[in-house]
């Protein structure tokens, strides 16, 4: 054991041991998340989609992650902080608390996943995150940035850690933590890390360290273990999505993991949303390259389409690489896809569409479906990998007779 008798009772349920276990199918969802991660890291995006994703993720995690402590902003006005932009001076300590985690995430970013520049947990490290945190807060933040809480508090039910204790606390943790997942080591599973994250995160909060901006410092704590671990840049935002989503269920299981002085419950919890994070970011990415792959093949199939008039072909092209793959548009919405297309189709009767809509059906390029218009994304399936179709067999009731 690594802290003594006394520190051990006062806090039975910060054990520092491995006190969870992980069932098959929680196994078998991290490696589904590591195969997920593999894939969302080996898949070229292009560069405009990659940096509105990249932007997307760290302005959700931003958001969530400050929402979970009461704040307010909306994902708009997050969006418009992330951009440089100034809101309503009543606001003005939400929009710091937001600048302080992209802030951070941005860092962290930068020092690890471009600079490779990864270091073991440490008392200072965390320090260091808390400060990030609570950067230009003032009043609004109950707590000195970067330095150990001195009074006693109660949060909800639970009463925190004396004062006096939460240094060797603190180091005891980081030296646990060392030791039981081995990132130094270098031989560290992804799987594992994935685990320490969470890990961490929750121990931060029993701990509770500050005097405010635990939560922010335990989930920027999980997002750089993760991140040191390989998680891509832009899935970022995942876990702390998750929990600002499932709120309610998240403060429930941080109470049942106190409680039962058991974290299986709370690492399956957090497991299954990393999950479906991570194919929600999959199918997104997924959804880019096929939206690339779809306009590539629209220009091929005009570039061996022959038409007599050169301003029909280019208007037809434009129709057809405006519409949105799996929504069925009327006749009166699909002039309005975009602003170019509207001013042309104004001055043109709607026989005129009708016209270049059936001549994107000769082409095969468009399908209908009772008076409203799709591109044929069927197209694309030649151009797929082709596996055999796996079908469940019949399974034959046993005559009794």
């Amino acid at each position: 054991m690594l802290f003594n008798e006394d520190l051990r009772s006062k806090y039975p349920h910060i054990r520092f041991q491995l006190h969870w276990e992980l069932s098959s199918d929680v196994t078998y969802q991290l490696g589904q998340c590591q195969a997920i991660v593999n894939a969302l890291c080996e898949l070229p995006m292009q560069p405009t989609y990659r940096k509105r994703r990249l932007n997307v993720s760290l302005n959700k995690g931003a958001q969530a992650t400050t929402a979970i402590e009461g704040n307010t902003l909306t994902q708009d006005e997050v969006a418009k902080v992330a951009e440089g932009e100034e809101l309503p001076r009543s606001k003005a300590y939400q929009a710091q608390e937001v600048t302080n985690i992209l802030d951070a995430m941005n860092s962290l970013l930068a020092h690890v996943a471009s600079d490779e520049n990864v270091q073991v947990i440490t008392p200072q490290l965390i320090k260091d995150f808390h400060v990030m945190v609570g950067r230009n807060l003032g009043e609004h933040f109950d707590a000195i940035p970067g330095r150990f809480r001195q009074d006693e508090r109660v949060v909800g039910p639970y009463k925190t850690p004396r004062h006096e204790d939460v240094p060797e606390l603190v180091r005891l943790m980081c030296e646990w933590l060392r030791i039981q997942f081995g990132f130094s080591s270098g031989r560290q599973t992804f799987q594992e890390a994935v685990v320490q994250a969470i890990v961490s995160h929750v121990y931060l909060e029993w701990i509770h360290p500050f005097g405010d901006g635990n939560g922010r410092t335990g989930r920027l704590l999980e997002f750089y273990i993760l991140l040191r671990a390989g998680n891509p840049d832009i899935a970022s935002h995942v876990l702390s999505n998750f929990y600002n989503e499932t709120r309610p269920e998240y403060y429930r299981q941080l109470d049942r993991a106190s409680r039962e002085r058991d974290l299986t419950a709370f690492i399956r919890y957090a497991v299954q949303g990393y999950l479906d994070g991570l194919t929600e970011s999959l199918t997104d990415v997924k959804n880019s390259m096929i939206e690339v792959a779809w306009k590539y093949l629209v220009h091929e199939t005009f570039a061996a389409h022959k038409t007599l008039k050169k301003e029909v072909f280019k208007r037809r092209r434009r129709l057809m690489l405006s519409m949105p793959p799996n929504s069925w548009l009327g006749l009166d919405q699909l002039p309005l896809l975009e602003a170019t297309l509207a001013r042309e189709y104004a001055q043109l009767s709607e026989r005129t569409l009708e016209r270049d809509l059936a001549e994107l059906k000769e082409m095969k390029l468009i399908v209908e479906e009772e008076g409203k218009f799709q591109p044929n994304l069927g197209l694309l399936v030649p151009h797929m990998a082709r596996r055999r179709r796996v079908v469940k067999p019949k399974v034959q009731e046993p005559d009794n007779r």
